[in-house]
């Protein structure tokens, strides 16, 4: 499994910049080259185009830049395009996921939903928007479940908040 300081190396090319703070070993911006070397998730469900601020054990900051060319939008909705909740909630678990995949320790295996609680949306969202998920670590539990808080905002509006809990399939 790669790291994020494993990512980091002298010879890195991205232009992806630093902390500031004493470690700067620790990336706090990941291209979605990079994301991809952490998740598994390919197109059409690879929903993180930059993480924009990451700390590590404890938060990162995605973006996702909807567009009128996503495949949902063919059928939802013909002639008023939404972005389907389902797919607003996967964006956010994929935040989460750049988090717990970084864990120290964390065992092999695959990230997959083992719960979602208090979701709420709050405003549509459409092509042309920049969703910005904010994913908070909550704890984790035997190295194998992970819970966390994400809010996805477009232009500072709330547009989804929830909890999404996470197991490792082996």
């Amino acid at each position: 499994m790669s790291t994020l300081t494993d990512l980091n190396t002298p010879n890195n090319s991205t232009g992806s910049t630093q902390d500031v703070n004493d470690d700067s070993s620790t990336k706090t911006v990941l291209t979605v080259e990079e994301i991809h070397k952490l998740l598994p998730h390919r197109y059409p469900f690879a929903l993180v185009d930059r993480i924009i601020d990451y700390v590590p054990g404890k938060r990162a900051v995605g973006i996702k830049n909807v567009t009128f060319n996503e495949p949902f939008f063919q059928g939802h909705f013909p002639g008023r395009p939404l972005m389907p909740g389902v797919m607003i909630v996967e964006a956010m678990a994929q935040v989460g996921g750049i988090v717990l995949t970084q864990m120290p320790d964390s065992p092999d295996g695959l990230f997959v939903f083992a719960g979602i609680d208090k979701v709420r949306f709050r405003r549509p969202v459409v092509p042309g928007d920049q969703l910005v998920m904010t994913t908070e670590l909550l704890s984790i539990k035997r190295r194998r479940f992970g819970k966390i808080h994400s809010v996805a905002t477009v232009d500072g509006k709330k547009a989804a908040e929830g909890e999404l809990m996470f197991s490792i399939v082996d």
